[in-house]
């Protein structure tokens, strides 16, 4: 890569990085992204839509009271409302990209509905295409527009710092030995979630958490790390990743039901099968852990229109040998969604000067404790247009080269051993629920993978893991998607986001792996 100097670099090619670029053209900007545009982004795979307050009878109040409800008292009420106001306008926005969201006869925008929503005011494409349309016309965009240069099959690394400031980053392909080190006047992170780090996920295998490890080990402050949302339904075949069963199916009327046919989350909540998402999984996860398994059932509310209405899952559903016209879909919960991520404020600034962060990879406060569905495409176009708008009122571009530090020599190799441990280690310790005796074996095995790494990927991999593991273990409670068998109910004094550095993660590690080998009780 002969040209190391830039303004404006992106690092990240899903809906929140291309949504970044074009809100800041005419400015020049660098996309940097491992893999081709529209490849490798879980945006591509949301089913599900965005949520928006668009259709007669419903407000962007509303849409912020449900969003507050979901997230289990951590929501920034402030920032939420924030949010669903400026919804309609970033759909507007969509459709000028030329996105193709659902109209209906009149011409108006159809609308669903999925769990925890009080109205239906999720805007689709297709029933559950509209993270790859979404995606198609995006990168379509991006590609005309002169002003934005794409690096495709470039792996960031890590953050390059000047003092206190991020001044660039390291990226390298498969076939280079050493990284390239580009300079920026302003560094946007929009790497996406941690997914992968999960043995089932239905995330793809980039969302491995590089963006909130390359944050962490600038110095970064961290939010909220211990919530991870695990998607109650993805599709039981074995496929990694895992195909996910959309919600939306739930919307429109298909029934969760065990082994035996009983609709056994009509006795866990009174919204039944479309109960927030945390609950859902933890239901989900009970049956199966009980042995009766879980299966999402179709074939009376949607039946011969599965095919037409939700292609995407009518497909991976064929993928693994199961016709939901006629059978019932047998689901798991499958890691979904981050909530916690790189700490920003309203502007999507970090903790670091020059560096910014949208999409799944910051935590906002709008999701809280546990996301309220179709609100991360949502949440990563808006704060993607806010990034933009906080540095076009930077000055002029960059005329002068920095000087990079020295890089550790790590190599860019899968560690597929390594990898396979560590996914294993997260779901089985630190998964749907938790405790403190499986944190702290978590917390010491990651140690030692973080140590150990031979590549800049596990390295990267394991510094994510240490941060979701370390949060959960200093979080006794309850509370969203995150739940400890040990501490069963949410404690009224711990209703607060959880802040963190690097350093300080690996304080808790140390305290817990010290705890666990003195034998000390939890609790």
């Amino acid at each position: 890569m002969s040209d190391n100097v830039h303004d404006v670099i992106i690092i990240g090619g899903g809906i929140a990085g291309l949504f970044c670029a074009l809100k800041l053209s005419p400015r020049p900007v660098t996309v940097l992204t491992a893999a081709p545009i529209g490849q490798g982004a879980s945006s591509a795979w949301a089913q599900g839509g965005i949520a928006a307050a668009v259709a007669e009878g419903d407000t962007p109040e509303a849409h912020a009271r449900d969003t507050i409800a979901a997230g289990a008292g951590l929501v920034d009420e402030e920032m939420a409302r924030a949010v669903t106001r400026e919804a309609p306008d970033r759909v507007r926005d969509l459709l000028a990209y030329g996105v193709p969201f659902d109209q209906t006869l009149e011409g108006r925008l159809a609308v669903g509905r999925e769990a925890a929503h009080s109205a239906r005011r999720i805007v689709h494409v297709r029933g559950d295409v509209a993270g790859r349309a979404i995606m198609d016309a995006l990168g379509a965009a991006v590609r005309k527009t002169p002003s934005i240069r794409l690096i495709e099959g470039y792996v960031a690394d890590e953050l390059v710092t000047n003092g206190p400031r991020v001044v660039g980053v390291r990226a390298r392909t498969d076939g280079e030995r050493e990284p390239a080190t580009l300079s920026a006047r302003a560094i946007v992170l929009a790497t996406g979630g941690i997914g992968h780090l999960y043995a089932v996920t239905t995330n793809p295998p980039q969302a491995r958490g590089t963006g909130v490890a390359m944050a962490a080990r600038a110095g970064a402050v961290l939010a909220d790390t211990e919530f991870v949302q695990f998607h109650p339904t993805a599709i039981a075949t074995g496929h990694d990743p895992a195909p996910l069963a959309s919600e939306a199916l739930r919307g429109e009327g298909a029934i969760l039901v065990n082994g035996v046919g009983e609709r056994f989350m009509l006795k866990v909540h009174p919204d039944g099968d479309l109960a927030p998402r945390d609950i859902v999984a933890r239901g989900v996860f009970a049956e199966i852990a009980a042995g009766r398994g879980a299966f999402l059932d179709a074939r009376t509310a949607i039946g011969t229109d599965f095919p037409e209405r939700f292609p995407t899952v009518y497909a991976s559903c064929l993928r693994g040998g199961i016709d939901p016209v006629h059978m019932a879909i047998p689901v798991a919960p499958a890691a979904h969604y981050h909530m916690g991520g790189v700490h920003t404020d309203a502007r999507g600034r970090t903790s670091l000067a020059g560096l910014w962060a949208a999409g799944e990879v910051a935590s906002t406060g709008v999701h809280g404790a546990n996301r309220l569905a179709s609100n991360s495409l949502l949440e990563a176009v808006v704060f993607a247009a806010r990034v933009a708008d906080d540095i076009s009122g930077m000055s002029s571009p960059l005329t002068l080269r920095q000087r990079a530090s020295t890089a550790p020599r790590l190599s860019l190799d899968s560690a597929s051993t390594g990898m396979r441990d560590l996914r294993s280690l997260m779901s089985r310790h630190v998964g749907v629920i938790r405790n403190s005796d499986g944190l702290a074996t978590a917390l010491a095995k990651i140690g030692r993978i973080e140590r150990e790494a031979k590549s800049a990927s596990l390295r990267n991999m394991a510094t994510a893991a240490l941060l979701v593991a370390a949060a959960a273990f200093a979080r006794r409670e309850s509370r969203g998607a995150h739940e400890r068998s040990d501490y069963l109910r949410p404690d009224p004094t711990l209703a607060r986001h959880t802040f963190l550095t690097l350093a300080e993660a690996r304080m808790i590690a140390a305290d817990a792996t010290h705890a666990s080998h003195a034998s000390i009780p939890a609790g």
